[in-house]
């Protein structure tokens, strides 16, 4: 695949944007994308630092934070009572001290996690289809009971009879499949 750039050298830097739902595939080589500046996280073309990634998003919630930096306020900076890390130090370099940290920060990662994805605390990555067994059945059993739950909620009940029905048709489904062997 060409750069879409410059259509001459070869595509190696594939970027998906999600901005307000709106979905974006750019296809770049090297070149173009350090000069259109879309690879932030680059370091001069050393490779992909989740690290810089982290601290960058978390450096914007930090500019929020030094607003309350003044005489009139103030408030002890949390830290991991295990390690000792600040949350400072945590949005300096990008990842935790210990696994208590999470603990320690839990509320300043509320924020960043629904930035992350897209306004929810929960991850639902993509589950390729070769490979996802059951979960593929187990997902759309939970979405069709949200769909259930509010068909309910607006008395659709003839609606609702029918996602029933679908969630009962996929749950043997997922008996049958635990029955044959699967995961």
């Amino acid at each position: 695949m060409l750069c879409q750039e410059c259509n001459e050298r070869p595509a190696t830097v594939h970027l998906t944007k999600i901005i307000n739902g709106e979905k974006t595939i750019l296809h770049l080589c090297d070149k173009c994308a350090h000069e259109k500046g879309e690879v932030f996280m680059m370091h001069g073309g050393a490779g992909f630092s989740i690290n810089n990634l982290l601290a960058g998003l978390l450096n914007m919630e930090s500019a929020f934070h030094t607003a309350q930096n003044t005489p009139f306020y103030q408030q002890s900076e949390p830290h991991c009572e295990n390690c000792s890390m600040t949350y400072q130090q945590f949005v300096k370099i990008g990842h935790f001290g210990c696994p208590h940290c999470y603990e320690a920060f839990k509320d300043h990662l509320k924020p960043l996690l629904r930035r992350l994805h897209s306004g929810s605390l929960v991850h639902s990555g993509k589950i390729p289809k070769r490979m996802g067994g059951s979960i593929h059945i187990r997902k759309s059993i939970e979405e069709l009971k949200l769909v259930l739950k509010e068909a309910v909620s607006k008395e659709e009940f003839e609606k609702a009879a029918e996602i029933r029905d679908q969630i009962k048709y996929l749950e043997s489904q997922l008996d049958g499949y635990f029955q044959e062997g699967g995961n």
